[in-house]
């Protein structure tokens, strides 16, 4: 389910580096259950780096449409809970050689990495989180 997200926190966290952000990405993931792409009527949107074609994923819906601007303004957030993107997407996307893009700006790149590095991460995450309950 969706979180609020203020004006305050979500200009806080677009102003982080990659790194902070990709921490961010994790740690709301896991606490929300959650993932968020860009889709259109024929898909998710895809990017491409200099070495590879990924896919781009944020935390939440409004850097997701914050990213999108005007060039992807007929695509919509669209949510993948946690549970289908480790069980089917990090299979489907290591298949298809796809990395993930995770939490890139209108103005600034995100982390590009392996889908079973960021898998490995949220697994991570999810055990230290569960550990603290």
């Amino acid at each position: 389910m969706t979180y609020s997200l203020s004006t305050d926190e979500f200009q806080t966290i677009q102003a982080q580096d990659a790194e902070q952000r990709y921490h961010h990405f994790l740690q709301q993931a896991v606490t929300h259950g959650e993932i968020w792409i860009l889709k259109d009527s024929e898909g998710c949107v895809s990017l491409a780096t200099d070495d590879e074609d990924c896919i781009p994923v944020w935390p939440h819906p409004d850097y997701a449409k914050a990213w999108a601007g005007s060039e992807f303004a007929d695509c919509e957030p669209h949510p993948i809970p946690l549970k289908t993107w480790l069980d089917r997407w990090v299979k489907g996307m290591t298949e298809d050689g796809v990395a993930v893009a995770v939490f890139p700006l209108a103005d600034a790149d995100g982390v590009v990495e392996e889908p079973e590095t960021v898998a490995d991460d949220l697994l991570r995450k999810m055990t230290k989180l569960n550990r603290k309950k």
